[in-house]
Protein backbone atom coordinates (compact mmCIF):
# COMPACT_ATOMS: atom_id res chain seq x y z
CA UNK A 1 0.00 0.00 0.00
CA UNK A 2 1.12 3.29 -1.27
CA UNK A 3 -0.76 6.96 -0.01
CA UNK A 4 1.04 10.69 -0.60
CA UNK A 5 1.47 12.54 2.78
CA UNK A 6 -1.34 14.72 0.73
CA UNK A 7 -3.89 11.67 1.02
CA UNK A 8 -2.75 10.74 4.71
CA UNK A 9 -3.42 14.60 5.76
CA UNK A 10 -7.03 14.02 4.65
CA UNK A 11 -7.29 10.72 5.82
CA UNK A 12 -6.35 12.29 9.98
CA UNK A 13 -8.09 15.74 8.96
CA UNK A 14 -4.71 17.26 8.89
CA UNK A 15 -2.86 19.46 7.09
CA UNK A 16 0.64 19.39 5.45
CA UNK A 17 3.99 21.68 5.81
CA UNK A 18 5.88 20.38 3.00
CA UNK A 19 5.09 18.46 0.06
CA UNK A 20 2.16 16.84 -0.71
CA UNK A 21 2.88 14.82 -3.22
CA UNK A 22 5.44 12.71 -1.14
CA UNK A 23 5.19 9.52 -1.57
CA UNK A 24 4.63 7.01 1.81
CA UNK A 25 4.81 2.94 1.84
CA UNK A 26 5.66 1.97 4.95
CA UNK A 27 5.52 3.15 8.92
CA UNK A 28 8.32 3.07 11.03
CA UNK A 29 9.82 4.63 14.09
CA UNK A 30 11.58 7.42 13.93
CA UNK A 31 14.95 5.72 14.52
CA UNK A 32 14.54 3.27 11.78
CA UNK A 33 12.62 5.24 9.12
CA UNK A 34 14.24 6.30 5.66
CA UNK A 35 13.39 6.99 2.51
CA UNK A 36 9.15 6.13 1.50
CA UNK A 37 8.75 5.89 5.32
CA UNK A 38 6.24 7.84 7.69
CA UNK A 39 7.10 8.50 11.31
CA UNK A 40 5.73 10.22 14.36
CA UNK A 41 6.86 12.58 16.74
CA UNK A 42 4.64 12.60 20.17
CA UNK A 43 6.42 13.65 22.72
CA UNK A 44 8.71 16.76 22.93
CA UNK A 45 11.79 14.62 24.54
CA UNK A 46 11.71 13.48 20.90
CA UNK A 47 11.40 16.54 19.09
CA UNK A 48 15.32 16.74 19.11
CA UNK A 49 15.40 13.67 16.42
CA UNK A 50 12.72 15.72 13.89
CA UNK A 51 15.92 17.23 12.30
CA UNK A 52 18.18 14.15 11.96
CA UNK A 53 15.39 11.40 10.80
CA UNK A 54 15.64 10.40 7.40
CA UNK A 55 11.58 9.80 6.77
CA UNK A 56 10.28 11.08 4.12
CA UNK A 57 7.36 12.59 6.22
CA UNK A 58 6.47 13.19 10.19
CA UNK A 59 2.96 13.18 12.11
CA UNK A 60 3.70 16.04 14.53
CA UNK A 61 1.43 18.34 16.44
CA UNK A 62 -0.19 21.53 15.07
CA UNK A 63 2.27 23.79 16.70
CA UNK A 64 5.51 22.28 15.40
CA UNK A 65 7.97 23.62 12.61
CA UNK A 66 10.81 22.15 11.17
CA UNK A 67 11.76 23.90 7.79
CA UNK A 68 12.72 21.28 5.28
CA UNK A 69 10.97 18.56 6.68
CA UNK A 70 7.33 17.14 5.15
CA UNK A 71 5.25 17.53 8.05
CA UNK A 72 1.62 16.23 8.65
CA UNK A 73 0.10 18.73 11.11
CA UNK A 74 -2.53 16.82 13.76
CA UNK A 75 -4.31 17.47 17.49
CA UNK A 76 -2.49 14.43 19.20
CA UNK A 77 0.53 12.64 17.12
CA UNK A 78 0.27 9.46 18.68
CA UNK A 79 -3.60 9.08 17.77
CA UNK A 80 -3.24 9.75 14.20
CA UNK A 81 -0.19 7.52 14.31
CA UNK A 82 -2.52 4.66 15.29
CA UNK A 83 -4.70 5.11 12.78
CA UNK A 84 -2.47 5.46 10.30
CA UNK A 85 -0.91 1.95 10.90
CA UNK A 86 -4.69 0.39 10.91
CA UNK A 87 -4.63 2.37 7.78
CA UNK A 88 -1.12 0.20 6.20
CA UNK A 89 -1.84 -2.82 8.15
CA UNK A 90 -5.53 -3.98 8.20
CA UNK A 91 -6.73 -7.14 10.04
CA UNK A 92 -6.93 -10.00 7.78
CA UNK A 93 -10.93 -11.17 8.32
CA UNK A 94 -12.11 -14.16 9.84
CA UNK A 95 -12.78 -17.55 7.89
CA UNK A 96 -16.51 -17.03 8.30
CA UNK A 97 -18.75 -19.83 9.27
CA UNK A 98 -18.63 -22.44 12.21
CA UNK A 99 -16.33 -25.16 11.80
CA UNK A 100 -17.10 -28.94 11.73
CA UNK A 101 -14.64 -29.32 14.38
CA UNK A 102 -16.35 -26.90 17.06
CA UNK A 103 -19.34 -28.21 19.95
CA UNK A 104 -22.29 -26.14 19.35
CA UNK A 105 -25.00 -27.24 22.16
CA UNK A 106 -28.11 -27.66 20.72
CA UNK A 107 -29.79 -25.30 22.81
CA UNK A 108 -27.38 -22.49 22.14
CA UNK A 109 -28.33 -19.47 20.02
CA UNK A 110 -25.10 -18.31 17.40
CA UNK A 111 -26.62 -15.48 15.23
CA UNK A 112 -25.53 -14.94 11.73
CA UNK A 113 -22.28 -13.40 10.66
CA UNK A 114 -20.47 -15.82 14.01
CA UNK A 115 -17.23 -17.37 12.75
CA UNK A 116 -16.23 -20.24 15.00
CA UNK A 117 -12.93 -22.09 14.98
CA UNK A 118 -12.17 -25.71 15.36
CA UNK A 119 -12.32 -27.21 19.00
CA UNK A 120 -14.35 -24.46 20.49
CA UNK A 121 -16.96 -25.34 22.65
CA UNK A 122 -20.53 -23.34 23.16
CA UNK A 123 -22.48 -24.99 26.15
CA UNK A 124 -25.81 -25.31 26.99
CA UNK A 125 -28.18 -21.53 26.31
CA UNK A 126 -25.35 -20.17 25.55
CA UNK A 127 -25.68 -17.06 22.67
CA UNK A 128 -22.75 -15.40 20.90
CA UNK A 129 -23.99 -12.43 18.52
CA UNK A 130 -23.94 -10.94 15.37
CA UNK A 131 -20.02 -11.10 13.78
CA UNK A 132 -18.40 -12.13 16.92
CA UNK A 133 -15.18 -14.60 16.42
CA UNK A 134 -14.05 -17.61 18.51
CA UNK A 135 -10.70 -18.79 17.83
CA UNK A 136 -9.34 -22.48 18.54
CA UNK A 137 -9.98 -23.44 22.00
CA UNK A 138 -12.15 -20.98 23.65
CA UNK A 139 -15.14 -22.73 26.12
CA UNK A 140 -18.04 -20.69 26.60
CA UNK A 141 -20.24 -22.36 29.42
CA UNK A 142 -23.74 -22.70 29.99
CA UNK A 143 -25.97 -19.45 29.94
CA UNK A 144 -22.72 -17.32 29.08
CA UNK A 145 -24.05 -14.09 26.63
CA UNK A 146 -21.23 -13.02 23.92
CA UNK A 147 -22.76 -9.76 22.39
CA UNK A 148 -21.77 -8.74 18.66
CA UNK A 149 -18.73 -7.87 17.10
CA UNK A 150 -16.47 -9.70 19.75
CA UNK A 151 -13.16 -11.59 19.28
CA UNK A 152 -12.19 -14.18 21.57
CA UNK A 153 -8.59 -15.45 20.71
CA UNK A 154 -7.38 -18.91 21.62
CA UNK A 155 -7.82 -20.92 25.16
CA UNK A 156 -10.53 -18.00 26.40
CA UNK A 157 -12.40 -19.84 29.00
CA UNK A 158 -15.65 -17.74 30.11
CA UNK A 159 -17.50 -19.33 32.49
CA UNK A 160 -21.55 -20.27 33.40
CA UNK A 161 -23.43 -16.90 33.43
CA UNK A 162 -20.93 -14.13 32.25
CA UNK A 163 -22.20 -11.37 30.16
CA UNK A 164 -19.90 -9.95 27.64
CA UNK A 165 -21.14 -6.63 25.84
CA UNK A 166 -20.85 -5.38 22.21
CA UNK A 167 -17.48 -5.36 20.08
CA UNK A 168 -15.33 -6.49 23.38
CA UNK A 169 -11.97 -7.86 22.40
CA UNK A 170 -10.27 -10.98 24.73
CA UNK A 171 -6.33 -12.02 24.40
CA UNK A 172 -5.16 -15.30 24.62
CA UNK A 173 -5.48 -17.60 27.75
CA UNK A 174 -7.90 -14.41 29.68
CA UNK A 175 -10.58 -16.61 32.32
CA UNK A 176 -13.76 -14.66 33.18
CA UNK A 177 -16.08 -16.00 35.48
CA UNK A 178 -13.38 -18.29 37.42
CA UNK A 179 -14.39 -18.90 41.36
CA UNK A 180 -13.50 -15.72 43.72
CA UNK A 181 -11.22 -16.30 46.47
CA UNK A 182 -13.60 -16.69 49.56
CA UNK A 183 -13.10 -19.04 52.28
CA UNK A 184 -13.96 -19.01 56.06
CA UNK A 185 -11.93 -19.47 58.93
CA UNK A 186 -8.65 -19.37 56.22
CA UNK A 187 -5.66 -20.99 57.55
CA UNK A 188 -7.77 -23.05 60.03
CA UNK A 189 -10.84 -24.90 57.73
CA UNK A 190 -10.63 -22.92 54.66
CA UNK A 191 -14.68 -23.79 54.34
CA UNK A 192 -15.21 -22.77 50.72
CA UNK A 193 -17.92 -20.03 50.10
CA UNK A 194 -20.07 -20.53 47.44
CA UNK A 195 -18.98 -17.79 44.31
CA UNK A 196 -23.05 -17.95 43.13
CA UNK A 197 -22.49 -14.59 40.92
CA UNK A 198 -21.18 -13.91 37.58
CA UNK A 199 -19.07 -11.32 35.02
CA UNK A 200 -20.44 -8.46 33.40
CA UNK A 201 -18.52 -7.43 30.95
CA UNK A 202 -19.50 -3.78 28.93
CA UNK A 203 -19.36 -2.65 25.28
CA UNK A 204 -15.67 -1.78 24.14
CA UNK A 205 -13.62 -2.97 26.47
CA UNK A 206 -10.30 -5.01 26.09
CA UNK A 207 -9.05 -7.64 28.52
CA UNK A 208 -5.20 -8.77 28.19
CA UNK A 209 -3.55 -12.01 27.69
CA UNK A 210 -3.73 -14.33 30.32
CA UNK A 211 -5.71 -12.64 32.41
CA UNK A 212 -7.95 -12.77 35.06
CA UNK A 213 -12.06 -12.32 36.53
CA UNK A 214 -13.66 -13.42 39.25
CA UNK A 215 -17.20 -13.54 39.17
CA UNK A 216 -19.08 -12.59 42.09
CA UNK A 217 -19.51 -14.09 45.69
CA UNK A 218 -23.07 -12.78 44.94
CA UNK A 219 -24.20 -10.44 42.42
CA UNK A 220 -21.85 -9.10 39.22
CA UNK A 221 -17.86 -8.40 39.16
CA UNK A 222 -18.12 -5.47 36.60
CA UNK A 223 -16.53 -4.01 34.11
CA UNK A 224 -17.70 -0.98 32.19
CA UNK A 225 -17.28 0.48 28.94
CA UNK A 226 -13.83 1.12 27.02
CA UNK A 227 -12.19 -0.26 29.76
CA UNK A 228 -8.87 -1.26 28.68
CA UNK A 229 -6.90 -4.43 30.74
CA UNK A 230 -3.58 -5.51 30.04
CA UNK A 231 -2.03 -9.17 30.34
CA UNK A 232 -1.43 -10.90 33.13
CA UNK A 233 -4.38 -8.76 35.68
CA UNK A 234 -6.07 -10.40 38.35
CA UNK A 235 -9.62 -9.03 39.24
CA UNK A 236 -11.05 -10.22 42.28
CA UNK A 237 -14.76 -11.09 43.09
CA UNK A 238 -17.58 -8.14 42.85
CA UNK A 239 -14.96 -5.30 41.87
CA UNK A 240 -16.15 -2.67 40.10
CA UNK A 241 -13.97 -0.70 37.50
CA UNK A 242 -15.62 2.48 35.77
CA UNK A 243 -15.58 3.64 32.46
CA UNK A 244 -12.46 4.15 30.30
CA UNK A 245 -10.29 3.43 32.96
CA UNK A 246 -7.01 1.50 32.33
CA UNK A 247 -5.42 -1.49 33.93
CA UNK A 248 -1.73 -2.08 33.13
CA UNK A 249 0.06 -5.49 33.49
CA UNK A 250 0.16 -7.71 36.58
CA UNK A 251 -2.21 -5.45 38.72
CA UNK A 252 -4.06 -7.18 41.44
CA UNK A 253 -7.52 -5.52 42.79
CA UNK A 254 -8.55 -7.68 45.78
CA UNK A 255 -12.40 -8.20 46.39
CA UNK A 256 -14.98 -5.37 46.27
CA UNK A 257 -12.72 -2.58 45.41
CA UNK A 258 -14.51 0.16 43.49
CA UNK A 259 -12.40 1.81 40.78
CA UNK A 260 -13.52 5.04 39.06
CA UNK A 261 -14.16 5.87 35.91
CA UNK A 262 -11.25 7.11 33.94
CA UNK A 263 -8.92 5.53 37.15
CA UNK A 264 -5.21 4.91 35.44
CA UNK A 265 -3.13 2.06 37.09
CA UNK A 266 0.12 1.28 36.59
CA UNK A 267 1.74 -1.85 36.34
CA UNK A 268 1.96 -4.06 39.49
CA UNK A 269 0.11 -2.33 42.07
CA UNK A 270 -2.12 -3.73 44.21
CA UNK A 271 -5.11 -2.89 46.05
CA UNK A 272 -6.30 -4.28 49.19
CA UNK A 273 -10.10 -5.05 49.12
CA UNK A 274 -13.54 -2.80 49.87
CA UNK A 275 -11.73 0.33 49.38
CA UNK A 276 -13.18 3.25 46.45
CA UNK A 277 -10.80 4.62 44.00
CA UNK A 278 -12.35 8.13 43.23
CA UNK A 279 -12.71 9.28 39.32
CA UNK A 280 -9.50 10.37 37.36
CA UNK A 281 -6.77 9.03 40.12
CA UNK A 282 -3.57 7.88 38.68
CA UNK A 283 -1.96 5.11 40.97
CA UNK A 284 2.08 5.10 39.76
CA UNK A 285 3.36 1.30 39.34
CA UNK A 286 3.79 -0.93 42.17
CA UNK A 287 2.18 1.16 44.18
CA UNK A 288 0.42 -0.68 47.67
CA UNK A 289 -3.14 1.09 47.77
CA UNK A 290 -4.05 0.71 51.43
CA UNK A 291 -7.21 2.61 52.06
CA UNK A 292 -9.72 5.32 49.76
CA UNK A 293 -7.85 7.20 46.91
CA UNK A 294 -9.94 10.49 46.41
CA UNK A 295 -11.21 11.56 43.07
CA UNK A 296 -8.19 13.56 40.97
CA UNK A 297 -5.39 12.41 42.99
CA UNK A 298 -1.84 10.65 42.13
CA UNK A 299 -0.55 8.19 44.51
CA UNK A 300 2.67 6.56 44.39
CA UNK A 301 4.81 4.36 47.23
CA UNK A 302 3.99 1.09 49.04
CA UNK A 303 2.00 2.10 50.67
CA UNK A 304 0.71 4.76 49.28
CA UNK A 305 1.44 8.51 49.81
CA UNK A 306 1.00 11.62 47.22
CA UNK A 307 3.49 11.33 44.30
CA UNK A 308 5.08 14.74 45.13
CA UNK A 309 5.87 13.50 48.74
CA UNK A 310 6.96 10.11 47.42
CA UNK A 311 8.89 11.62 44.22
CA UNK A 312 10.89 13.30 47.54
CA UNK A 313 11.35 10.38 49.47
CA UNK A 314 12.85 8.37 46.78
CA UNK A 315 15.52 11.46 46.48
CA UNK A 316 16.24 10.83 49.52
CA UNK A 317 17.07 6.97 49.51
CA UNK A 318 20.81 7.28 47.74
CA UNK A 319 21.79 9.76 50.20
CA UNK A 320 21.34 7.45 52.85
CA UNK A 321 24.49 5.71 53.16
CA UNK A 322 26.40 8.79 53.58
CA UNK A 323 23.36 10.08 55.66
CA UNK A 324 24.16 6.89 58.30
CA UNK A 325 27.90 8.54 58.26
CA UNK A 326 27.27 11.98 59.28
CA UNK A 327 24.68 10.58 61.62
CA UNK A 328 27.37 8.44 63.61
CA UNK A 329 30.18 10.86 62.85
CA UNK A 330 27.70 13.39 65.03
CA UNK A 331 27.01 11.31 67.52
CA UNK A 332 30.29 10.11 68.40
CA UNK A 333 31.02 14.37 68.56
CA UNK A 334 28.04 14.79 70.75
CA UNK A 335 29.46 11.62 72.88
CA UNK A 336 33.12 13.06 73.62
CA UNK A 337 31.22 16.36 74.05
CA UNK A 338 29.10 15.06 76.61
CA UNK A 339 32.10 12.86 78.24
CA UNK A 340 34.34 16.94 78.33
CA UNK A 341 31.23 18.16 80.09
CA UNK A 342 31.12 15.44 83.00
CA UNK A 343 35.03 15.47 83.40
CA UNK A 344 34.48 19.17 84.01
CA UNK A 345 31.70 18.73 86.46
CA UNK A 346 33.69 16.68 88.30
Amino acid sequence: MARTVGEIAAFLGGEVAGDEGALITAIRGIDEAGEGDLTFVANRRYRAKLAETQATAVLVSRDTTCPGKNLILVDDPYAAFGRVLALFHPEEPPKGGVSDGAWIDATAVVEEGVSIYPFVYVGERARVGRGTVLYPGCFLDHDVVIGEGCTLYPNVCVYRRSRIGNRVVIHAGAVIGSDGFGFAKPGWENLKIPQTGYVRIDDDVEIGANTTIDRGTMGATWIKAGVKIDNAVQIAHNVVIGEKAIIVAQVGISGSTKIGSRVLIGGQAGLVGHINVGDGAMIAARSGIHEDISAGSVVAGAPHQPHREWLRSMAIIPRLPEMRKTIAALSRRIEELENKLKDRQT
